[in-house]
């Protein structure tokens, strides 16, 4: 299954989540098409909840159901709890550290950064979104980047940065300095349905 192009306003509304992160999507809190605001949709089955919850994360991040699939196994043979590492692994990606570090307004903008060649770690060029960063490891823009006028536009617009990463203004460079914990990831995913899906 490719990743998904289509509307991206529309997807947040039938899965119920904000997938920009700025709720911008949400105005209308109902699912889109005509019997959206009615509320006479079916009840949902175990299954179906469990494949929502698995939806909504795998678009929020933006992968293709192999590389979520993929990934998924890999968290699943680590030590602890499968959900919370797989979820720490999805925030690992370099593409997403691009977009917490404020390079890029989204997760798409920061994967379009990374594959173009703008994004370095630990002073080597980096063009693939997939990468696994390490704790320790230092993500910075390149020399001939920082000039990007939707660069300084993100930045500027960033309001919060995570307390796992820091950054250096003057060096355009942040650092990955520990593991997120579970209650700095996404509050409105239940990863445990993710877990009970791929375990049938």
């Amino acid at each position: 299954m490719s990743r998904y192009t289509g509307p991206k306003f529309k997807l947040s509304r039938r899965l119920g989540i904000s997938l920009s992160g700025t709720g911008k999507e949400l105005k209308r809190p109902f699912p889109p098409g005509q019997h959206g605001p009615s509320g006479q949709r079916k009840k949902i089955s175990n299954y179906g909840m469990q494949l929502q919850e698995k939806q909504k994360l795998r678009h929020m991040y933006g992968l293709n159901e192999k590389q979520f699939r993929n990934l998924f196994d890999k968290a699943s043979k680590m030590q602890g709890i499968s959900g919370e590492n797989f979820m720490t692994l999805l925030e690992s990606r370099l593409d997403n550290l691009v977009y917490r570090l404020g390079f890029a307004n989204s997760r798409a903008g920061a994967r379009q950064l990374v594959s173009h060649g703008h994004i370095t770690v630990n002073g080597k060029k980096v063009d693939i979104a997939s990468y696994l960063v390490s704790t320790g490891d230092v993500i910075s823009l390149r020399e001939r980047s920082r000039g990007l006028s939707s660069i300084k536009e993100a930045l500027e617009n960033r309001n919060h940065l995570a307390g796992y990463l820091e950054y250096n203004d003057n060096a355009m460079e942040g650092k990955y300095i520990r593991l997120p914990e579970r209650a700095e990831l996404p509050q409105e995913i239940d990863e445990k349905q993710i877990v009970e899906f791929y375990s049938r």
